[in-house]
């Protein structure tokens, strides 16, 4: 194959993690039309084509696949050979990559990140926020060292474990139907919160999947009178009487200053983690293992909670 570009190979690898040009060029801080130009002249250059182009977005075709793939393991031994070669180095510096949830940012890693900052400080940190999918997908091309993300998706082809309890909550206002039963503290069955209004948010997110699904094999749709994009407009909306709101637990800071009430749901699903991984069978930066102690010696779980 002629010279391999790593910026295009790149670009190839997050437009078929996005599914739409648009997309990539706003998550790499480029033009729709450098995307665009850099990807037809690739094609053009290996004389076949790597997607299929439509209203919609961009797909791959069988030879992209194999193309991505291709990528994907170069990198991968590009990471592994810097990783081993680190290991020849004397001191605490380094880096630290981190593809993270929102989840997991507005729970305990920015804290856990000013500790290990602290202790390590010439490690350089590299914090990237991603959906929960798209951290997994990170972690597979070694663009990043960790990820971190809610437990409903398949990171069976990771070495994973706990990182933060991240339950799920019902918040409603003082003066709504439910507000009683809510200010109690105690579990409530998902069955008898879903009888009300819900305010949506985040469609395709770990939460949103997580409650949509509950609520089809309950047999009862959600009832979502407003929609909006974010947890801090979720709980505004909330306040203002439009129906009851889902948060996690990594989620409900974002009372603070409210009068809402909230209690957990009693339902075993809604018992979640986040979850921390890593790529199986590769080797392993001092800097990388050093924040996993931290994270491992640090983690309370929701038993130990006193």
């Amino acid at each position: 194959m002629q010279h391999f570009d790593p910026v295009t190979a790149r670009l190839v690898l997050a437009l078929a993690r996005d599914g739409s040009i648009a997309k990539t060029a706003e998550r790499e801080n480029i033009a729709p039309s450098a995307v665009s130009r850099r990807i037809a002249d690739l094609e053009a250059r290996m004389g076949i084509v790597l997607f299929d182009r439509s209203a919609t977005g961009v797909a791959l075709t069988s030879a992209g696949e194999t193309y991505t793939q291709g990528c994907r393991r170069i990198f991968r031994e590009i990471a592994d050979l810097h990783t081993a070669m680190t290991g020849f180095a004397a001191g605490s510096e380094g880096q630290l990559r981190i593809a993270s949830s929102s989840s997991a940012l507005s729970g305990r890693l920015p804290e856990l990140l000013a500790h290990y900052a602290g202790l390590y400080p010439g490690v350089r940190l590299d914090i990237r926020e991603m959906s929960g999918r798209a951290t997994l997908t990170a972690l597979e091309d070694a663009q990043v060292d960790i990820a971190i993300f809610a437990d409903n998706y398949d990171y069976s082809a990771f070495d994973a474990e706990m990182f933060e309890d991240d339950d799920v909550w019902v918040i409603a206002s003082p003066d709504h139907p439910l507000a009683e039963r809510i200010a109690d503290g105690e579990p409530l069955p998902f069955e008898a919160v879903i009888v009300h209004e819900v305010v949506g948010v985040h469609h395709t997110g770990a939460l949103d999947r997580l409650i949509n699904d509950a609520a089809r094999k309950a047999g009862r749709p959600l009832g979502e009178r407003v929609n909006v994009e974010s947890f801090p407009s979720l709980v505004r909306m909330v306040e203002a009487g439009f129906g009851i709101g889902f948060l996690r637990n990594s989620s409900i800071h974002l009372l603070a200053g409210t009068d809402l009430v909230h209690a957990p749901l009693a339902e075993s699903w809604a018992a979640r983690k986040l979850m921390i991984a890593r790529r199986k069978r590769t080797p392993i930066a001092a800097s990388v293992t050093a924040f996993l102690d931290l994270a491992r010696a640090t983690y309370r779980p929701r038993s130990d909670a006193t």
